[in-house]
Protein backbone atom coordinates (compact mmCIF):
# COMPACT_ATOMS: atom_id res chain seq x y z
CA UNK A 1 0.00 0.00 0.00
CA UNK A 2 1.48 3.90 -0.90
CA UNK A 3 -0.50 7.11 0.61
CA UNK A 4 0.54 9.87 -0.98
CA UNK A 5 -0.74 13.42 -0.51
CA UNK A 6 -0.96 15.05 -4.20
CA UNK A 7 -2.37 18.37 -2.87
CA UNK A 8 -0.93 21.14 -5.10
CA UNK A 9 0.62 19.00 -7.29
CA UNK A 10 0.92 20.15 -10.93
CA UNK A 11 -0.26 17.59 -14.00
CA UNK A 12 3.02 16.72 -14.73
CA UNK A 13 4.07 15.91 -10.88
CA UNK A 14 0.87 13.47 -11.11
CA UNK A 15 2.49 11.88 -14.23
CA UNK A 16 5.25 11.61 -12.90
CA UNK A 17 4.48 9.75 -9.75
CA UNK A 18 2.46 7.12 -11.71
CA UNK A 19 5.45 6.93 -13.95
CA UNK A 20 7.56 5.85 -10.81
CA UNK A 21 8.73 2.71 -10.35
CA UNK A 22 6.99 2.01 -6.87
CA UNK A 23 4.35 2.77 -8.23
CA UNK A 24 4.61 0.44 -10.78
CA UNK A 25 4.88 -2.39 -8.91
CA UNK A 26 2.48 -1.57 -5.97
CA UNK A 27 -1.06 -3.45 -5.72
CA UNK A 28 -2.87 -0.52 -3.74
CA UNK A 29 -2.50 3.08 -3.83
CA UNK A 30 -4.43 5.90 -1.75
CA UNK A 31 -4.32 9.67 -2.57
CA UNK A 32 -5.58 12.64 -1.05
CA UNK A 33 -5.74 15.78 -1.90
CA UNK A 34 -7.78 18.68 -1.28
CA UNK A 35 -11.62 19.52 -2.37
CA UNK A 36 -9.98 22.77 -4.24
CA UNK A 37 -7.44 20.56 -5.67
CA UNK A 38 -9.77 17.84 -6.11
CA UNK A 39 -11.99 20.54 -8.04
CA UNK A 40 -9.19 22.44 -10.03
CA UNK A 41 -7.95 18.62 -11.50
CA UNK A 42 -11.36 17.11 -12.27
CA UNK A 43 -12.53 13.89 -11.52
CA UNK A 44 -12.37 13.09 -15.42
CA UNK A 45 -8.52 13.09 -15.16
CA UNK A 46 -7.86 11.15 -12.24
CA UNK A 47 -10.05 8.28 -13.72
CA UNK A 48 -7.93 8.68 -17.11
CA UNK A 49 -4.52 8.52 -15.46
CA UNK A 50 -5.31 5.65 -13.42
CA UNK A 51 -6.64 3.99 -16.53
CA UNK A 52 -3.38 4.50 -18.51
CA UNK A 53 -0.62 2.71 -15.73
CA UNK A 54 -3.90 0.38 -15.10
CA UNK A 55 -5.05 0.95 -11.46
CA UNK A 56 -9.23 0.95 -11.06
CA UNK A 57 -10.55 3.63 -8.62
CA UNK A 58 -12.14 1.76 -5.93
CA UNK A 59 -13.90 3.92 -4.03
CA UNK A 60 -13.49 8.17 -3.50
CA UNK A 61 -14.20 9.52 0.22
CA UNK A 62 -14.60 12.90 1.24
CA UNK A 63 -14.29 14.07 4.93
CA UNK A 64 -13.94 17.24 6.29
CA UNK A 65 -12.53 18.60 2.88
CA UNK A 66 -10.67 16.31 2.56
CA UNK A 67 -10.43 14.01 -0.63
CA UNK A 68 -9.13 10.37 -0.99
CA UNK A 69 -9.02 8.31 -3.98
CA UNK A 70 -8.39 4.16 -3.20
CA UNK A 71 -6.64 2.82 -6.39
CA UNK A 72 -6.22 -0.99 -7.44
CA UNK A 73 -3.89 -2.00 -9.90
CA UNK A 74 -4.80 -4.12 -12.62
CA UNK A 75 -3.81 -7.89 -13.25
CA UNK A 76 -2.42 -7.18 -16.25
CA UNK A 77 -2.14 -10.78 -16.85
CA UNK A 78 -5.96 -11.47 -16.60
CA UNK A 79 -7.27 -10.83 -19.91
CA UNK A 80 -8.76 -12.78 -22.77
CA UNK A 81 -6.32 -11.67 -25.17
CA UNK A 82 -3.40 -13.79 -23.65
CA UNK A 83 -5.65 -16.90 -23.88
CA UNK A 84 -4.31 -19.40 -26.67
CA UNK A 85 -6.96 -19.09 -29.49
CA UNK A 86 -9.67 -21.81 -30.31
CA UNK A 87 -12.81 -22.01 -31.49
CA UNK A 88 -13.86 -21.63 -27.30
CA UNK A 89 -11.27 -18.45 -26.88
CA UNK A 90 -14.74 -16.73 -26.75
CA UNK A 91 -16.77 -19.81 -25.46
CA UNK A 92 -18.80 -19.21 -22.43
CA UNK A 93 -16.24 -20.75 -20.07
CA UNK A 94 -14.11 -17.86 -21.62
CA UNK A 95 -12.87 -14.58 -19.97
CA UNK A 96 -14.20 -12.92 -22.93
CA UNK A 97 -17.95 -14.16 -22.33
CA UNK A 98 -17.84 -13.09 -18.79
CA UNK A 99 -17.36 -9.08 -20.81
CA UNK A 100 -21.01 -7.35 -21.41
CA UNK A 101 -19.74 -4.22 -23.54
CA UNK A 102 -22.92 -2.85 -23.43
CA UNK A 103 -22.80 -1.95 -19.67
CA UNK A 104 -19.54 0.56 -20.67
CA UNK A 105 -21.42 3.81 -21.79
CA UNK A 106 -18.72 4.73 -24.53
CA UNK A 107 -19.72 1.27 -26.16
CA UNK A 108 -23.44 1.56 -26.19
CA UNK A 109 -23.69 5.33 -26.80
CA UNK A 110 -21.92 5.54 -30.30
CA UNK A 111 -23.43 1.99 -30.80
CA UNK A 112 -26.85 3.24 -30.36
CA UNK A 113 -25.85 6.37 -32.30
CA UNK A 114 -24.45 4.33 -35.29
CA UNK A 115 -27.79 2.05 -35.52
CA UNK A 116 -29.95 5.26 -35.79
CA UNK A 117 -27.45 6.86 -38.37
CA UNK A 118 -28.32 3.33 -40.29
CA UNK A 119 -31.59 3.55 -39.68
CA UNK A 120 -32.38 0.28 -38.24
CA UNK A 121 -36.00 1.00 -37.70
CA UNK A 122 -36.88 0.35 -41.09
CA UNK A 123 -34.04 -2.34 -41.61
CA UNK A 124 -35.92 -5.51 -42.23
CA UNK A 125 -32.94 -8.30 -41.66
CA UNK A 126 -29.79 -7.83 -39.89
CA UNK A 127 -26.80 -10.01 -39.93
CA UNK A 128 -24.07 -10.11 -37.00
CA UNK A 129 -20.87 -11.37 -37.63
CA UNK A 130 -19.13 -12.47 -34.66
CA UNK A 131 -22.47 -12.28 -32.30
CA UNK A 132 -21.00 -14.76 -29.35
CA UNK A 133 -24.02 -14.39 -27.00
CA UNK A 134 -25.95 -11.56 -28.53
CA UNK A 135 -25.60 -8.65 -26.86
CA UNK A 136 -25.84 -6.28 -29.72
CA UNK A 137 -29.04 -8.12 -30.55
CA UNK A 138 -30.34 -7.03 -26.99
CA UNK A 139 -29.50 -3.33 -27.63
CA UNK A 140 -31.50 -3.21 -30.78
CA UNK A 141 -34.48 -5.24 -28.72
CA UNK A 142 -34.09 -2.03 -26.28
CA UNK A 143 -34.40 0.60 -29.10
CA UNK A 144 -37.62 -1.42 -30.61
CA UNK A 145 -41.35 -2.14 -29.36
CA UNK A 146 -42.25 -5.68 -29.20
CA UNK A 147 -43.74 -5.69 -32.61
CA UNK A 148 -41.45 -3.86 -34.46
CA UNK A 149 -38.11 -5.95 -33.29
CA UNK A 150 -40.50 -9.42 -33.77
CA UNK A 151 -41.03 -7.96 -37.42
CA UNK A 152 -37.16 -8.74 -38.48
CA UNK A 153 -35.17 -11.38 -39.62
CA UNK A 154 -31.86 -11.95 -37.40
CA UNK A 155 -28.95 -14.41 -37.83
CA UNK A 156 -25.93 -14.22 -35.57
CA UNK A 157 -23.25 -16.10 -36.74
CA UNK A 158 -19.87 -17.15 -34.15
CA UNK A 159 -16.80 -19.19 -34.53
CA UNK A 160 -17.72 -20.62 -30.86
CA UNK A 161 -20.54 -23.05 -30.62
CA UNK A 162 -20.94 -23.12 -26.70
CA UNK A 163 -21.46 -19.20 -27.46
CA UNK A 164 -24.10 -19.32 -30.01
CA UNK A 165 -25.86 -22.48 -27.55
CA UNK A 166 -26.20 -19.73 -25.49
CA UNK A 167 -27.48 -17.17 -27.20
CA UNK A 168 -30.44 -19.42 -28.65
CA UNK A 169 -31.58 -20.02 -25.32
CA UNK A 170 -31.21 -16.17 -24.30
CA UNK A 171 -33.58 -15.65 -27.78
CA UNK A 172 -35.49 -18.53 -27.64
CA UNK A 173 -38.67 -17.07 -27.35
CA UNK A 174 -38.47 -15.04 -30.82
CA UNK A 175 -38.43 -17.69 -33.51
CA UNK A 176 -37.39 -14.11 -36.11
CA UNK A 177 -33.95 -14.46 -34.54
CA UNK A 178 -31.50 -17.19 -35.06
CA UNK A 179 -27.78 -18.57 -34.41
CA UNK A 180 -25.33 -20.46 -36.02
CA UNK A 181 -22.24 -21.63 -35.70
CA UNK A 182 -20.33 -21.07 -38.36
CA UNK A 183 -16.04 -19.98 -38.87
CA UNK A 184 -15.81 -16.97 -41.16
CA UNK A 185 -13.41 -17.75 -43.27
CA UNK A 186 -16.10 -20.84 -44.56
CA UNK A 187 -19.39 -19.03 -45.44
CA UNK A 188 -19.87 -20.77 -48.71
CA UNK A 189 -20.32 -24.00 -46.65
CA UNK A 190 -23.81 -22.08 -45.12
CA UNK A 191 -26.62 -21.15 -46.89
CA UNK A 192 -26.47 -17.09 -46.73
CA UNK A 193 -28.60 -15.01 -47.87
CA UNK A 194 -28.64 -11.26 -48.21
CA UNK A 195 -29.19 -8.93 -45.29
CA UNK A 196 -30.26 -5.24 -45.10
CA UNK A 197 -27.86 -4.82 -42.06
CA UNK A 198 -24.81 -5.90 -42.31
CA UNK A 199 -22.86 -5.83 -38.31
CA UNK A 200 -19.63 -7.27 -36.96
CA UNK A 201 -18.25 -5.63 -34.05
CA UNK A 202 -14.31 -6.34 -33.21
CA UNK A 203 -14.09 -9.51 -35.53
CA UNK A 204 -13.16 -8.82 -38.76
CA UNK A 205 -10.14 -7.79 -37.41
CA UNK A 206 -9.17 -11.21 -36.05
CA UNK A 207 -5.42 -11.81 -37.25
CA UNK A 208 -6.57 -15.36 -38.93
CA UNK A 209 -9.21 -13.12 -41.74
CA UNK A 210 -7.99 -11.53 -44.53
CA UNK A 211 -10.07 -8.13 -43.48
CA UNK A 212 -9.76 -6.23 -46.48
CA UNK A 213 -11.02 -9.69 -48.80
CA UNK A 214 -13.49 -10.62 -46.25
CA UNK A 215 -15.21 -7.35 -46.19
CA UNK A 216 -15.55 -6.98 -49.68
CA UNK A 217 -17.00 -10.18 -49.99
CA UNK A 218 -19.69 -9.66 -47.21
CA UNK A 219 -20.48 -6.49 -49.10
CA UNK A 220 -21.03 -7.92 -52.08
CA UNK A 221 -22.50 -11.51 -51.32
CA UNK A 222 -24.30 -11.05 -48.26
CA UNK A 223 -25.29 -7.31 -48.61
CA UNK A 224 -28.84 -5.93 -49.71
CA UNK A 225 -28.78 -3.74 -52.49
CA UNK A 226 -29.56 -0.67 -50.56
CA UNK A 227 -28.22 -2.35 -47.39
CA UNK A 228 -26.48 -0.71 -44.25
CA UNK A 229 -23.12 -1.29 -42.49
CA UNK A 230 -21.93 -0.87 -39.01
CA UNK A 231 -18.71 -2.30 -38.22
CA UNK A 232 -16.97 -1.71 -34.77
CA UNK A 233 -13.04 -1.44 -34.34
CA UNK A 234 -11.64 -2.12 -30.94
CA UNK A 235 -9.81 1.07 -29.51
CA UNK A 236 -9.23 -0.72 -26.06
CA UNK A 237 -7.93 -3.68 -24.29
CA UNK A 238 -9.78 -5.82 -21.56
CA UNK A 239 -7.60 -6.49 -18.43
CA UNK A 240 -8.93 -7.95 -15.72
CA UNK A 241 -12.86 -7.33 -16.67
CA UNK A 242 -11.87 -3.64 -16.96
CA UNK A 243 -12.08 -1.84 -20.54
CA UNK A 244 -8.94 0.07 -20.82
CA UNK A 245 -8.69 2.65 -23.89
CA UNK A 246 -6.02 1.81 -26.34
CA UNK A 247 -5.33 -1.09 -28.71
CA UNK A 248 -1.76 -2.87 -28.14
CA UNK A 249 -0.14 -4.30 -31.13
CA UNK A 250 2.66 -6.59 -31.42
CA UNK A 251 6.01 -4.96 -30.91
CA UNK A 252 4.93 -1.75 -29.40
CA UNK A 253 5.43 -1.56 -26.15
CA UNK A 254 2.28 1.49 -26.48
CA UNK A 255 -0.91 1.67 -28.10
CA UNK A 256 -0.92 2.46 -31.20
CA UNK A 257 -3.61 3.08 -34.23
CA UNK A 258 -1.80 2.41 -37.29
CA UNK A 259 -4.07 -1.03 -37.92
CA UNK A 260 -6.73 -0.09 -37.02
CA UNK A 261 -6.90 3.03 -38.78
CA UNK A 262 -5.78 1.45 -41.88
CA UNK A 263 -8.83 -1.07 -41.82
CA UNK A 264 -10.93 2.09 -41.05
CA UNK A 265 -9.79 4.32 -44.40
CA UNK A 266 -9.84 0.79 -46.81
CA UNK A 267 -13.76 0.50 -45.47
CA UNK A 268 -14.49 3.94 -45.68
CA UNK A 269 -13.29 4.45 -49.29
CA UNK A 270 -14.53 1.05 -50.53
CA UNK A 271 -17.99 2.44 -49.43
CA UNK A 272 -17.89 5.67 -50.72
CA UNK A 273 -17.09 4.58 -54.07
CA UNK A 274 -20.27 2.52 -54.14
CA UNK A 275 -22.25 5.50 -53.17
CA UNK A 276 -22.76 4.96 -49.80
CA UNK A 277 -22.51 8.07 -47.21
CA UNK A 278 -19.61 7.20 -44.22
CA UNK A 279 -19.30 8.29 -40.80
CA UNK A 280 -16.62 7.24 -37.90
CA UNK A 281 -17.88 7.92 -34.28
CA UNK A 282 -16.77 6.66 -30.97
CA UNK A 283 -14.27 6.23 -28.34
CA UNK A 284 -12.61 2.94 -27.25
CA UNK A 285 -15.03 1.43 -30.07
CA UNK A 286 -14.56 3.28 -33.41
CA UNK A 287 -17.81 2.69 -35.41
CA UNK A 288 -17.76 2.76 -38.80
CA UNK A 289 -21.66 3.31 -39.85
CA UNK A 290 -22.84 3.79 -43.56
CA UNK A 291 -25.96 3.73 -45.22
CA UNK A 292 -26.73 4.22 -49.05
CA UNK A 293 -26.89 7.91 -50.60
CA UNK A 294 -30.77 8.51 -51.41
CA UNK A 295 -30.87 9.31 -55.44
CA UNK A 296 -33.43 11.99 -54.57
Amino acid sequence: MIKKNIDKYSSYEILELFQSVEFKTVEHVELELSSKSFEDIGIKALVDISQIFFFKIQSITCNEGTYMLHLKKLDVNSSFHNEERSNEKYGVESEFFSIDKTKEFSFLHYYIEALKFVDIYSKKSILNIGVNKGDEFLVIQKLLSQDKFRAKEFLGLDYSKSAIEFAKKEFEEYENVNFTCADINELEKIELDRYELLISIGTLQSSNINFNAKFMELFQNHLAKEGAVVLGFPNCRWIDGEMVYGAKVPNYSFNEMGLVLKDIHFCKKYLQQKGYRVVITGKDYLFLSARKISKN
